[in-house]
């Protein structure tokens, strides 16, 4: 009976443990330098795991384009002191990110400035 119990033990604890370890990596991101950006947001999605703000960015040829940017999750940028409504559509803000290797239009989200406002860390 003590050898089940030990079984079950170890299989409790091995299901809970496995979904932490599961959490994607940022190994996508160059990490090593920021890129930085200014536009006006298009959309913000305040969920769980991540949050994400995309962003209208101007590129060389002064063309509009959508740059994705994965922040913090809620809970995260809550205890930063950030709050749902601090950037939303049509913000003009500014970013500094990390982004993707591929050289696409995604980043992970290091700073934000709002309009206005300080730089805070946002990842």
């Amino acid at each position: 009976m003590q050898n089940k119990v030990l079984v079950l033990a170890a299989l409790a604890a091995l299901s809970v443990g496995g979904p932490l370890s599961a959490h994607h990596s940022h190994a996508n991101y160059r990490t090593t330098s920021y890129v930085n950006l200014e536009g006006t947001v298009t959309e913000v999605l305040w969920m769980n795991p991540h949050t994400w703000i995309y962003l209208e960015v101007m590129d060389e040829s002064g063309e509009p384009v959508i740059w994705a940017l994965e922040g913090a999750s809620p809970t995260e940028l809550r205890s930063d002191g950030w709050e749902r409504d601090d950037v939303q559509a049509g913000d003009h803000i500014k970013v500094r990110c990390h982004q993707l290797f591929d050289g696409s239009n995604g980043c992970l989200l290091g700073w934000v400035t709002p309009e206005g406002g300080v730089e805070k860390e946002y990842d």
